[in-house]
C-alpha cells in the first residue's frame, strides 16, 4: 500500500512538473510577445507623435498664411484697380496718338498732292518756254 501511495505521488510530482513547465513555456512566449507587442506599439506612437507634431506646424502655417490672404486680396484689388485705370489712360493716350498720326499723314498725303499739283501746273510752262 505504501508502494502505490508512492507511485501515485511521483506521478503526481511528474504530472505538476509537466505544467509547471508548460505554464513556465507559456508565461515565457507571453512575456515576449508582450515586449514585442510594446515595443511596435511604442514606436507607432512615437512615430504617430512625431508625425501629429509636423501637422500641428503645418496647420499652424496654413493659420498665419490664411490670415494673411484677406490683406494679399486688398493689395490685389487695389493694384487692379490701379491696373485698370492705367490701361484705360493709355488707350487715351495711344486713341490720341492714332489721331495725330492719322492727321499727320493726311497733311502729308494733302502735301504731296499739292506738290504734285505744283509740278504738274508748272512743267507744261517750262516746256513752252524751251
Amino acid at each position: 500500500m505504501f508502494v502505490i501511495v508512492l507511485i501515485l505521488i511521483l506521478v503526481g510530482v511528474v504530472l505538476s512538473s509537466i505544467t509547471a513547465f508548460r505554464a513556465l513555456g507559456a508565461y515565457l512566449r507571453f512575456r515576449r510577445t508582450r515586449a514585442a507587442f510594446q515595443s511596435e506599439v511604442a514606436d507607432e506612437v512615437a512615430r504617430l507623435a512625431a508625425r501629429t507634431d509636423e501637422l500641428e506646424v503645418t496647420i499652424s502655417a496654413l493659420d498665419a498664411r490664411a490670415s494673411e490672404l484677406p490683406i494679399q486680396i486688398s493689395e490685389l484689388q487695389q493694384n487692379l484697380a490701379t491696373l485698370q485705370v492705367l490701361t484705360a489712360a493709355l488707350g487715351t493716350a495711344l486713341r490720341q496718338v492714332q489721331k495725330v498720326l492719322s492727321f499727320n499723314a493726311l497733311k502729308m498725303l494733302s502735301a504731296d498732292r499739292l506738290g504734285r499739283m505744283l509740278q504738274n501746273a508748272s512743267a507744261p510752262k517750262n516746256s513752252s518756254s524751251g
